[in-house]
């Protein structure tokens, strides 16, 4: 098992970028993917049509979102834990710090590359297109 690590700067508050990871609307709306999140902990979210599932552990708005995550490509009944750390930069910039525990070997390339492929890229063309309206 290994450790996905990734440090991201986006222009964004910290409560919108929890807000963009958390709330299955905007979540749909940034990826045009079918993503649910009850938003509560011990609640079940799912993202990319399913292909992503699990359960909330740490909910903190504009802070910490930390997850038991598993995807469709893991073995049966195999989970990782994800962890987005929010650290306000400015008021419209923050570092997001990103670790995903307990990847299985032969998936972690796949992995890091889908985070910056489905998340931290339409997240930020997100962000990019609203700062031109």
């Amino acid at each position: 098992m290994k450790i996905i690590k990734q440090t991201i700067l986006f222009n964004a508050s910290a409560s919108d970028l929890y807000e963009y990871l958390v709330n299955p609307r905007k979540f749909s709306k940034i990826t045009g993917a079918k993503a649910s999140n009850t938003g509560k902990v011990g609640g079940k979210f799912t993202a990319w049509d399913d292909y992503i599932s699990g359960t909330n552990l740490e909910l903190s708005p504009g802070k910490k979102i930390r997850q038991k995550w598993t995807c469709a490509d893991y073995p049966e009944g195999t989970f990782s834990e994800v962890t987005f750390e929010l650290k306000k930069k400015t008021d419209k910039q923050t570092e997001l710090v990103f670790t995903h525990e307990d990847v299985p070997d032969d998936l972690y390339e796949d992995l890091s590359e889908g985070w910056n492929q489905f998340y931290w890229e339409p997240i930020k063309d997100h962000i990019e297109d609203l700062m031109w309206k």
